[in-house]
């Protein structure tokens, strides 16, 4: 339940409905995963023509392969952080994001001759390391974690992300 209420909120507002909307919203997204379906919605389609070319060039990385909170530092990268394996979770199961995940994936463990550095960049081939080692932490099945390992196989040679890992293990 959440921790606001009507006593919150100005009259007006209380009486339109206003509020029992917005803590209806809460409950039914209380990662507030709406941020990142807005992010993507118009860069979604960008994002994954250039992972078929074999070449990241324009900017969606935080909200497409999100990290682990504390790790990023721009205001940009704390927006898009997941702030648990509970909410990484929440976000494979999204009936949006969870698949435009794993296909992204899917899409980058196909790419082949090329390295992290030549597809993503610095630093974002780090950023994609540490995501899919989150969401292959995350995933509660051996398919959908298979994606997500794919892509550290192919690229990092099996090798999760440390700074990931040792934040999960806290």
């Amino acid at each position: 339940m959440s921790s606001l209420n009507r006593k919150h909120y100005p009259a007006k507002l209380a009486e339109e409905g206003a509020v029992d909307k917005l803590l209806s919203s809460e409950a039914a997204d209380p990662f507030d995963l709406q941020r990142f379906v807005d992010a993507q919605h118009r860069a979604y389609a960008t994002a994954l023509d250039e992972l078929r070319s074999g070449r990241k060039r324009s900017h969606w990385i935080w909200f497409v392969f999100p990290q682990l909170q504390g790790l990023g530092r721009s205001p940009t990268a704390i927006r898009y952080s997941i702030t648990s394996l509970d909410e990484a979770r929440a976000y494979l199961d999204h009936p949006v994001l969870g698949p435009r995940l794993r296909e992204c994936a899917r899409v980058v463990a196909g790419i082949q001759g090329a390295s992290a550095d030549d597809i993503f960049g610095w630093p974002d081939n780090m950023k994609v390391r540490s995501s899919m080692t989150l969401f292959a932490r995350a995933a509660e099945s051996a398919e959908v974690q298979a994606d997500f390992r794919a892509v550290l196989d192919r690229l990092y040679d099996g090798v999760e992300d440390e700074l990931t890992a040792e934040q999960l293990a806290r």
